[in-house]
């Protein structure tokens, strides 16, 4: 009897170590690129490249990237803009790809520069704020010097096909004008709370304009805590997109209890991922 009983007690510990191990979550790892350096925007910053479980496990398993702006809210709690409200960007990746609701995906956190934020993100030159319009600058050192760089030290998927962008508030602006600007370099967009309002709604005359037959799929969102011209603005945004073609790969999505704020994009991080690096076909 006192045999079975101990069989019995191995029997159960080896299921819930089991069953212990299928709930934990592979967790990826974090490379950081220090003070990289730019020649086109004369300035430098550092970069956080988040590398998914698993990473390196094979030499010819090759991963589609994310190139997110400012990365210095993204991954690290000392580093945020309010200090310990970051993104947890790397978690939500983590358990995404735990849970096969999202492709594993490497994410490249590009830091702002603080002063010259504002000019880097913003398409066009505001003549009431007197700023901005060094978007298509940005886009050079993103395409011909941040992303060379990944591709040759990192195992990327170097194609268009395979290249995200994200970013939120200002951002967002940013990578939904790159989105719309150059399709063939990025199939993906995330535009987190964009900062439609800028130079008197720009963007919407993008949008109006773009006639590529490449739509990239498109996850846009905003807080219902944003401000009504926010809401307003966003949803006019959603709607010229959708004239313009958008329908089965655009993801809208209104959180009413979310404001302008990282702890905001933090809640809607792992969807946001799960809509641009799907695991069916899209």
């Amino acid at each position: 009897m006192a045999g079975n009983r101990s069989t019995l007690r191995a029997t159960l510990s080896g299921l819930f170590r089991l069953e212990n191990r299928r709930r934990e979550v592979r967790r990826g790892t974090l490379d950081r690129i220090r003070d990289f350096a730019s020649s086109i925007l004369g300035n430098e910053r550092d970069v956080t490249i988040y590398l998914p479980p698993g990473y390196g496990d094979r030499a010819d398993l090759r991963y589609p990237v994310l190139y997110m702006q400012d990365g210095q809210n993204l991954f690290d709690p000392e580093r945020a803009f309010i200090p310990g409200q970051h993104w947890r960007l790397a978690e939500a990746a983590d358990e995404a790809i735990a849970a096969r609701t999202a492709r594993p995906m490497i994410i490249v956190g590009i830091d702002n520069t603080s002063a010259s934020r504002i000019d880097e993100y913003t398409p066009t030159h505001d003549t009431i704020r007197q700023a901005g319009g060094h978007a298509s600058e940005y886009a050079r050192f993103l395409l011909e010097e941040v992303k060379p760089a990944i591709d040759a030290r990192f195992h990327s998927l170097p194609d268009g096909a395979n290249t995200a962008i994200g970013g939120s508030s200002l951002g967002g602006l940013l990578s939904l004008y790159l989105g719309l600007t150059c399709p063939e370099a990025f199939s993906a967009v995330a535009a987190m709370s964009p900062s439609v309002w800028w130079d008197d709604r720009h963007i919407l005359s993008v949008v109006d304009g773009f006639s590529s037959p490449r739509h990239p799929r498109l996850w846009l969102d905003i807080g219902g805590r944003e401000g009504r011209e926010a809401l307003e603005n966003t949803r006019l945004l959603r709607d010229r997109l959708t004239a313009k073609g958008w329908s089965d790969h655009l993801h809208y999505y209104e959180d009413r209890r979310g404001d302008h704020s990282e702890r905001a994009w933090a809640k809607r991080a792992r969807p946001m991922l799960e809509h641009l690096f799907p695991t069916a076909p899209a």
